[in-house]
């Protein structure tokens, strides 16, 4: 079997951003891919996550929220900010090959009611880009 390229998602409370990135990544390939994600402040996983997820018919099941510091001394081929904050923090994580920052607003302190379904389809539509660049190495 070929190598699969390991992804760790990471954003502050590692309650949604980082969460929706992590199960969409492994409904889009994972036979190319191995997703994990973290947080720098862990908080728990937002239930509006987990439903805005099941709603879409993505398998939310034994997502949880961790730290990074869980995956010390771990390698990754990308490390995947999504937020700035997270991206500052990150700068010299050590085991990733490549780190990448992406940007999303976080749906958790918006007051809009589609923020979840919003940042879950940003979300998706920069997975399947990333997929799409990524596996053709």
């Amino acid at each position: 079997m070929a190598h699969k390229s390991r992804v760790l998602f990471v954003c502050v409370a590692n309650a949604a951003r980082s969460q929706l990135a992590e199960a969409l990544l492994r409904h889009t390939d994972a036979n190319h891919f191995e997703a994990f994600s973290a947080g720098t402040a862990p908080t728990g996983v937002d239930p509006r996550t987990v439903a805005a997820l099941r709603n879409l018919g993505v398998n939310a099941d034994g997502l949880r929220s961790k730290s990074i510091k869980e995956f010390a001394g771990q390698q990754f081929d990308y490390v995947i900010t999504l937020c700035d904050k997270s991206a500052l923090e990150c700068q010299a994580l050590p085991g990733a090959a490549e780190v990448l920052s992406w940007d999303f607003e976080d749906p958790v302190s918006s007051d809009q009611p589609e923020a979840f379904r919003h940042s879950l389809h940003e979300i998706h539509e920069r997975i399947k880009m990333f997929v799409l660049v990524k596996s053709k190495g």
